[in-house]
């Protein structure tokens, strides 16, 4: 069996944390190296939280990593702007992306299919590695077929940067694909407090949570004439993304394009 070599980009995050426990634990995966923007030269282990024995080398410089350590996949857990930077970076040298970082644009994204055309590598780009909420997303997806009027409450902790979630955004895609579009509620509704009515995707409405003590949340109430049907998935730490993680990066090895979520790779 070939070792795969993975560098992993925001290992000090939560995460990135649970992504280095998943490399090591697995065996025919090696954790070559680590990317941090602001702690460069030294090794794993000198984080908090992270064991003596971990001589990770870390790198600044993505490019530099590249050349020293030639890893076969990069799993990034960053941010849009950094991920983006990052994916464009791994592709252009040889690298296979996994990114679990939300946020990108379509443009984005047409920019990073583009390159891997070009460069005959995979790419894979998930909203949501649980496999849970990549099921709870393609359910939706069925259900929007038959229920027009839909809205979809996102919970998340406090600390996450973007709102709506990118799994929320996926799953006001996956639905428009396949509903009718309909501007829902009364056609003179008007709020009272702005925003009451959530972020507005195609006549759907979005609503996002933020507090302390969630994880990652969403529910997906799809209603008509006498009934409602409701579709949720929770995540109740991080190590439930990790089978999804594993998922693309045994997936991504075998594939030449950009895919984005996970759903396109679950049969």
């Amino acid at each position: 069996m070939d070792i795969v070599k993975i560098a992993i980009a925001g290992a000090r995050g939560r995460m990135g944390r649970e992504a280095v426990q998943l490399v090591k634990r697995t065996r025919q995966y090696e954790l070559v190296a680590v990317i941090d923007h602001k702690n460069g030269g030294g090794y794993l282990r000198d984080f908090d939280g992270f064991s003596g024995d971990d001589q990770i080398p870390v790198y600044t410089d993505i490019v530099i990593c590249f050349q020293e350590q030639k890893p076969d996949v990069l799993i990034d857990l960053t941010t849009p702007e950094v991920g983006m930077y990052h994916t464009k970076t791994a592709l252009e040298h040889g690298v296979r992306p996994v990114v679990g970082t939300t946020g990108f644009t379509k443009e984005n994204l047409r920019e990073l299919e583009v390159l891997c055309h070009e460069k005959g590598l995979g790419c894979i780009i998930a909203p949501n590695f649980a496999l849970g909420a990549v099921l709870m997303m393609k359910f939706s997806q069925m259900a929007g077929k038959y229920f027009n009027d839909v809205e979809i409450i996102e919970l998340h902790h406090d600390q996450k940067l973007d709102a709506p979630s990118g799994t929320a955004v996926k799953t006001a895609e996956m639905i428009a694909g396949v509903r009718e579009k309909k501007e829902q509620g009364h056609p003179n509704e008007k709020e009272t407090v702005t925003g009451a009515r959530g972020a507005n995707f195609d006549g759907m409405h979005i609503h996002s949570v933020r507090l302390p003590g969630l994880i990652a949340h969403q529910q997906v109430m799809f209603g008509s004439e006498g009934q409602t049907l409701t579709v949720r998935h929770d995540s109740y730490n991080r190590a439930s993304f990790m089978s999804g993680v594993k998922l693309a990066v045994d997936t991504v090895l075998k594939i030449d394009t950009l895919v984005y979520g996970l759903e396109n790779i679950m049969e």
